[in-house]
């Protein structure tokens, strides 16, 4: 079935380890474009191990005609004050295949994984990255997420 804006319904599957040549183009293709500097040494590493943690882990692909053309990544943990908690790490949709929904349809499908794992909610972070983020936050707001006004900080190790 082809969508009135003429772009074909993804499909969704769960991402294998012989998925990672695809996984590994679109993460570098999101990292560049998002800023982030994590090598593709990295990468590998870290989506091979999230690969293998399937209680844990989901790293979900999205394919139009057969393409992949973006990926979810949503990951759960067990924190004091909420239980079992889920976040969304990463999404990525192509430019060419974005405000067709599919960003959408990831999403829907992180928050059905996380439900089946028992968490009680599922988080976002959103990184400037030195950019206005104003657009992406409300496209998550519109889909029920809500700013917790909390900050994140790091230290590095």
């Amino acid at each position: 079935m082809t969508p009135s804006d003429g772009v074909p319904e993804p499909l969704l599957r769960t991402a294998r380890i012989d998925d990672l040549p695809e996984l590994l183009r679109l993460a570098r293709e999101f990292y560049d474009e998002d800023g982030f500097t994590t090598s593709d040494a990295d990468l590998e590493r870290n989506f091979r191990a999230l690969l293998g943690d399937e209680d844990n882990a989901y790293v979900c692909l999205a394919t139009v005609d057969g393409a992949c053309v973006g990926f979810a990544l949503t990951t759960n943990r067990m924190i004091l004050e909420s239980g079992n908690v889920a976040e969304l790490q990463d999404l990525y949709v192509m430019p060419a295949y974005r405000r067709h929904g599919i960003g959408d349809v990831l999403i829907d499908d992180a928050v059905e994984w996380a439900a089946e794992h028992q968490a009680s909610m599922v988080e976002v972070v959103v990184a400037p990255n030195d950019r206005d983020v104003s657009r992406l936050v409300a496209y998550y707001e519109r889909l029920g997420f809500r700013d917790e006004g909390r900050l994140t900080l790091a230290l590095d190790l």
